[in-house]
């Protein structure tokens, strides 16, 4: 929590964006903003000041334009925080709604939607980026788009093995005797008896698609150029590491690193907690 929560309260308080109304409405530029805790706008750039190392004045130090690297880490958890879990929620929807009828309905339903589903699992994920993103160009809207269908079988899959499970108990037999829709069964009886697994799923996920946002970058898939997109930060700063600058992709690195590890230690939490309470 404490991995994720620093990254998160980075995100929020960068700079005032987030609290003025101009901002929202797109009437105010990035630039425009007033730093807060990121102390330089990410797009700002300091002459003569080129691939400086840590210093009192850029505390993680500058890039190959002169940007403050802090600055560009802290503008660009906004984007990762927001685009990883709104993919993760939508796949879960698509994926959910699937599973639930492939697992309940079962007979051809079930063999009609798991066979698409398994023609899509043999694809590998980052080809599945590439195709997309490649197809409909990179955009914050193609990325969420991109991991959303890599994500859904999946989920799908999970879902409906717990549906086939879950459907073979007596609630669930008293539900049908008293005459409730299908709907209400998989909504109502099915799905919150679900929950757990499906929770410790989805936080896992959401660390996947930080890490498959930060991959995109370093493709130069990911968001447009000049966003603080943590894996093109890394991209960019690779090419001086072996100058002697490695401030760049080492932080870029590890900010990474750092979000995705604290994804996964709090859903190992909650996958302890939730077999406790079996």
């Amino acid at each position: 929590m404490l991995l994720v929560s620093f990254w998160v309260v980075v995100a929020i308080f960068a700079d005032d964006c987030l609290i003025r109304p101009t901002c929202w409405t797109g009437e105010a530029r990035p630039q425009d903003s007033t730093p807060w805790l990121a102390r330089y706008s990410p797009y700002e750039q300091f002459r003569g000041q080129i691939r400086q190392p840590p210093s009192a004045e850029h505390w993680l130090g500058t890039d190959s334009r002169g940007r403050d690297i802090w600055a560009r880490l802290a503008h660009g958890a906004r984007p990762i925080l927001t685009l990883a879990p709104l993919s993760v929620l939508l796949a879960l929807i698509i994926g959910g709604s699937l599973g639930l009828m492939a697992g309940y309905y079962g007979g051809i339903v079930d063999e009609v939607v798991m066979r698409i589903l398994d023609g899509m699992i043999a694809f590998p994920q980052i080809l599945i980026y590439l195709v997309i993103i490649a197809a409909l160009g990179a955009s914050a809207v193609n990325v969420v788009l991109a991991i959303t269908i890599a994500g859904a079988p999946g989920i799908a899959r999970l879902v409906r093995s717990l549906a086939l499970d879950i459907k073979t108990r007596d609630y669930i037999a008293a539900a049908q005797t008293r005459g409730d829709p299908s709907w209400y069964i998989m909504l109502v009886e099915i799905l919150p008896n679900a929950r757990g697994p499906i929770i410790v799923d989805s936080m896992l996920r959401v660390g996947y698609a930080v890490f498959a946002i930060g991959t995109l970058g370093f493709l130069g898939l990911g968001l447009p150029p000049p966003s603080p997109d943590w894996g093109s930060i890394v991209q960019v700063g690779r090419t001086a590491i072996q100058a002697g600058h490695p401030w760049e992709a080492l932080f870029g690195s590890m900010a990474i690193a750092m979000l995705v590890v604290g994804l996964n230690l709090i859903a190992d939490g909650l996958s302890e907690e939730l077999q406790r309470y079996r």
